[in-house]
């Protein structure tokens, strides 16, 4: 199975970072227009974008794995046209020195399999681990 690997350090600490990705403010500061967190494992989460056409695009999944400022695990659900749909993203988050690691794997979906989606997807990754990093240490 392919997949998209990232990984970035910021100048906080885990708990912020754990914030930015468990939390509606979060996820709106560096990712989402709107967002809907039910913060558990088990809980769903609902993300909403805008296209390049201004169309609203939802990504909706469930929190698989849930631990506090280390792991978070989402599973995509497989319709709509989200880029995440079927897919699985894993943050690991762990304090490196005087900053924050978060690694990323996306895994699964469709998008994956189609080089130009994927290099697309990849692409967006890379802008929104910059704007997570721009939130956290502005």
């Amino acid at each position: 199975m392919s997949s998209i690997r990232r990984q970035i350090n910021i100048g906080t600490n885990p708990r912020a970072v754990w914030a930015a990705l468990t939390t509606v403010e979060g996820w709106e500061s560096w990712y989402a227009d709107a967002a809907r967190v039910d913060a558990r494992k088990g809980g769903r989460i609902v993300l909403v974008s805008e296209d390049d056409e201004g169309n609203p695009i939802e990504e909706i999944g469930i929190f698989l794995t849930y631990r506090p400022t280390s792991r978070l695990e989402i599973q995509w659900d497989s319709t709509g046209k989200a880029p995440t749909r079927g897919g699985r993203l894993s943050f690991n988050i762990a304090r490196d020195g005087d900053e924050t690691r978060v690694a990323l794997v996306h895994s699964g979906g469709e998008v994956l399999s189609d080089e130009e989606a994927r290099a697309g997807l990849e692409k967006s990754w890379g802008y929104a681990f910059k704007a997570l990093r721009g939130h956290l240490e502005s």
